[in-house]
């Protein structure tokens, strides 16, 4: 964790380019955040390092690192940079492979308001987004789907914007989950603003993230940038509703890019808010989801997305071979043990165990001779 040193550096250099800018980047990695933030204001860098001149020139001498901090710790918030422990290093490594050219690149720091932890809010979050002008379809979707997410503990992320976006945050809140909003304005303005009580509702129990400084205002380019990191912090992207020309689009190919899965909710063949999702799965870019189950099969396809205690079945504590016992009596009626090592495939002695141990444990009963599920 950075001293105070160290801390005020990095929001001097959070602050001094427009987010992302790789060659800053190379710069802290190189010198590390003081001796970077010393370099920057004395206008003298290491060779080859020219192009962070050039970026900082016009707010190389706007010293409000104090203000942004001090601001910050005011609304609940803090600055997480690459030296904390929670800082989410593996989901944002592939934003270094990226193109930079087109607004790629890895965050030099993030703005942070709420009491989760950031690290574990990327390594099980789950994007759903969508338009802001979403149908009722589109909100209840995007309900169910937020909601069985949350049910089995992984973060719905999105942007805070109202329809697909709000309708996602408030459904996890409304289960008793996390949720976490990623902002293309300062950790101090909510936009819109008309969800200012609903960021202060994730503030209380998951994320609002930012990588601007305080006092940044919204403004398109800004949400292009803070898509890709939509996208990094999720183990898959889901698109509910899109339009022809939609902000998703954007996101969903920042998915591509970075290697995530990406699913599409298809909609009625007339609704214009569908088209988008439509196309994608026409084009073999996403693949269709209907719920949260296929949702999660996306994001953990091997079965490794168990990240909680999911629901247990009578049979879970069973061996494999009571198992197949289990399995050969039917649902109802009653069968001998002849015909459940028939069924089985398992020799008389192997059943008779089987069915010894299930008889004590509740999970069989036997009458007349015969065996039957209890």
């Amino acid at each position: 964790m950075p001293d105070d040193t160290e801390l005020q550096a990095w929001a001097y250099l959070a602050r001094v380019v427009e987010p992302p800018n790789a060659p800053l980047l190379s710069l802290c990695d190189h010198l590390g955040p003081v001796e970077a933030a010393a370099a920057i204001r004395a206008r003298s860098v290491p060779r080859g390092y020219d192009d962070v001149l050039t970026a900082t020139t016009a707010r190389a001498d706007t010293e409000m690192a104090e203000q942004d901090l001090e601001l910050a710790a005011r609304i609940g918030a803090r600055l997480v940079t690459r030296d904390d422990a929670e800082w989410p290093a593996w989901p944002l490594l592939a934003l270094g492979q990226a193109d930079t050219a087109s607004r790629g690149g890895e965050p030099l720091a993030l703005w942070v308001r709420g009491s989760g932890r950031l690290d574990e809010a990327a390594s099980t979050g789950i994007a759903l987004i969508g338009s802001r002008a979403a149908s009722r379809y589109g909100e209840q979707v995007t309900s169910t789907l937020a909601g069985g997410l949350a049910a089995d503990n992984w973060t719905v992320t999105s942007g805070g914007a109202f329809g697909v976006d709000g309708a996602a945050h408030r459904a996890a809140l409304a289960c008793g989950g996390q949720t976490m909003a990623v902002m293309a304005c300062g950790i101090d303005r909510d936009y819109p603003a008309g969800h200012a009580r609903l960021f202060d509702q994730i503030a209380d129990t998951g994320l609002v993230v930012s990588e601007y400084p305080p006092g940044t205002t919204a403004a398109k380019h800004r949400f292009l940038t803070r898509n890709r990191l939509v996208a990094a912090m999720s183990n898959a992207v889901v698109v509910v509703e899109a339009g022809r020309r939609s902000g998703a689009a954007n996101t969903a190919a920042w998915a591509r890019k970075l290697g995530r899965p990406l699913g599409a909710v298809p909609g009625p063949v007339t609704s214009a808010t569908s088209i988008g999702c439509h196309r994608m799965i026409a084009d073999g870019l996403a693949t269709l989801v209907i719920d949260a189950a296929s949702v999660i099969a996306l994001a953990a396809p091997d079965g490794g997305g168990d990240i909680g205690p999911g629901p247990t079945r009578p049979t879970d504590a069973l061996s494999p071979e009571a198992k197949r016992v289990h399995d050969a009596i039917p649902a109802r009626g009653s069968v001998t043990i002849e015909e459940i090592a028939f069924s089985a495939a398992l020799d008389i002695a192997a059943v008779r165990s089987a069915l010894a141990r299930m008889d004590v444990s509740g999970h069989v009963v036997n009458i007349d001779g015969a065996w039957r599920l209890a």
